[in-house]
């Protein structure tokens, strides 16, 4: 469950209204009393579980003997015994499996909500967390509350010591063969997302092995649909189903489903919440079908598979709890806009080469569709960063084209002193080693923008009378200027400087004495004290984003 290990499946268990399924039926997880000692509250559970990060040689063993997804599964079956819970257990929810390199998260929101919207009563896990672990825990889609989780880690963490051997959090959290999730044995419905490149080091780096990873979640019988992928990867996925005779369907897109009724509105922005969405509502429709559930949609005429491609999901008219559920989908921190005064805050985890296009594609058609000031300039503003072994260039490539006037790189750490907020801790890297890595993107963001400079030294594209040569006006016009960056060291200290005491929710006390001395700062303090509007990308990594919802919204840490 650390915040190192992410990006993980998702999982949600589902049962009608009222009722209790499963685990929670027969052993009343839930209602557990767990008498609370002095020292286990809420941050002392979540900072003892973030000590359980510090064993990187523990880690690094794993990785390197993670190659039997047999084994693996294993010895997860010895740790639910641990936990006083078996494989059994696991098999009577009704559990709905979805992984992929991108749209996991939106796809079972969308998913999830569908569900409830027929009063079903649903559980959903999910990786990683944005402001608070608990997050990760959903019942009927909010999270669980803080006193919950606390009973149940110190509970769990108290029978763990019991039984020990070596304590430490392994969570591989790549959905697919060689994750901890694979241990269910019977979901009543998989899905597959869009497939990229991503986490190399683990899933493989081809499309074709990454694809043999996800594709792992496949069962024996258990229906599994995909959205449109490569060919290869496609190719892959089919022929793991076909040896495990895993019936396995592609979703049609969702302009199928609305021919003949009207256009779905998506809770969601972005264009390629269309795809998570058709399949949200391919494995919606599969489980309450699965479930006994009449009203599940009225089938259109079948579209005929292509020879030598996989079969067609239905083509079937969405019901109105389908079109209720697609319309009140809320899934922080993905293509997420917060409005405040003269700023505009767009909120995208992408982190990934297909997830950042998306990205992009976004942000600029939200551009497109925003209401223009009568007078005074526009600034835009990119705060990004990018952990792990993702490549950053790669990522900063993609952003070039919107025209940022100010590129600002900080740590994913929502204040230097974090020790009163265990849930943004992360003990597998330092300090120093996270700053580095925002100079590193900052080097690379100069150097992108080096390559395309004007050769014409006395060129003036870009400049506008009474202002810097960094500030362009809206509608932005095509320009080669290099656009100025800086480092910060926490999320903080970035947003202050972006702000400037504009932001109406987001009002810390003064910065620290020497935050603006780069004359970069100064100079762009005042252009941003003066613009009309501030339009700010924050993307390249979710922690990023959790710690920028942390600070804007307080009330998510409540």
């Amino acid at each position: 469950m650390s915040r190192a290990r992410c990006h993980a499946f998702f999982l949600a268990a589902v049962s009608p209204r009222g009722a209790t399924t499963g685990v929670a039926a027969r052993r009343e997880l839930s209602a557990w009393p767990v008498l609370q000692e002095p020292g286990m509250e809420y941050q002392d559970a979540v900072r003892t579980l973030n000590t359980l990060q510090t064993n990187a040689n523990y880690l690094e063993k794993v990785k390197r003997e993670r190659g039997d997804p047999q084994t693996q599964l294993e010895a997860m079956k010895l740790y639910l015994a641990r936990s006083e819970l078996q494989v059994e257990d696991l098999d009577q929810l009704n559990i709905i499996h979805i992984t992929g390199t991108k749209g996991k998260g939106s796809t079972c929101a969308f998913t999830e909500r569908i569900l409830r919207s027929y009063g079903l009563k649903t559980g959903f896990f999910s990786s990683p967390h944005l402001v608070q672990v608990r997050e990760r825990i959903r019942i009927n889609g909010q999270p669980i509350s803080s006193e919950l989780f606390t009973n149940h880690f110190w509970r769990l963490y108290h029978r763990l010591e019991e039984t020990k051997v070596d304590l430490a959090v392994v969570e591989v959290g790549i959905g697919g063969a060689y994750d901890c999730t694979n241990i269910i044995r019977k979901p009543v419905v998989c899905g597959i997302t869009s497939l990229g490149i991503d986490h190399t080091g683990l899933l493989g780096d081809t499309m074709e092995k990454i694809a043999w990873q996800k594709g792992g979640i496949f069962k024996s019988g258990v229906p599994a649909f995909t959205v449109l992928q490569p060919d290869e990867p496609l190719a892959v996925l089919r022929d793991r189903a076909q040896q495990i005779s895993c019936p396995l369907y592609l979703c049609p897109p969702l302009q199928a489903l609305e021919e003949g009724g009207p256009p779905l509105t998506l809770g969601l922005e972005g264009e390629h919440q269309r795809s998570n969405a058709a399949l949200a509502l391919q494995l919606a429709r599969c489980w309450l079908q699965q479930k006994g559930y009449q009203n599940a949609g009225e089938l259109k005429a079948s579209r005929p598979s292509l020879p030598g491609q996989l079969p067609l999901a239905p083509v079937f008219q969405p019901t109105p709890h389908m079109q209720q559920g697609l319309q009140h989908t809320e899934w922080p921190g993905r293509t997420q806009l917060l409005r405040r005064g003269p700023l505009t805050w767009y909120l995208d985890g992408a982190h990934t080469t297909s997830s950042m296009q998306a990205c992009v594609r976004w942000f600029r058609q939200a551009l497109h569709r925003r209401e223009r000031p009568d007078s005074g300039s526009e600034v835009r503003v990119l705060l990004f960063n990018s952990t792990g072994d993702r490549d950053s260039a790669a990522l900063l490539k993609l952003l070039q084209p919107c025209q940022f006037d100010y590129a600002i790189f900080c740590p994913n750490l929502a204040e230097m002193a974090s020790t009163d907020n265990a849930d943004q801790q992360n003990f597998t890297v330092t300090l120093d080693q996270v700053l580095l890595r925002c100079l590193a993107h900052q080097q690379h963001w100069s150097r992108l923008h080096e390559e395309q400079a004007s050769p014409d030294p006395w060129s003036t594209a870009g400049r506008e009378q009474g202002g810097p040569a960094s500030l362009l006006l809206a509608p932005h016009p095509p320009h080669t200027h290099s656009a100025s960056s800086l480092v910060f060291s926490c999320i903080s200290h970035a947003l202050q400087w972006i702000t400037q005491g504009r932001d109406p929710v987001f009002q810390p006390p003064s910065p620290p004495r020497g935050l603006l001395t780069h004359p970069v700062a100064d100079s762009g303090a005042m252009v941003l004290q003066e613009a009309a509007a501030i339009h700010v990308l924050v993307t390249g990594s979710l922690h990023l984003v959790g710690g920028v919802l942390k600070l804007l919204e307080p009330s998510l840490s409540q």
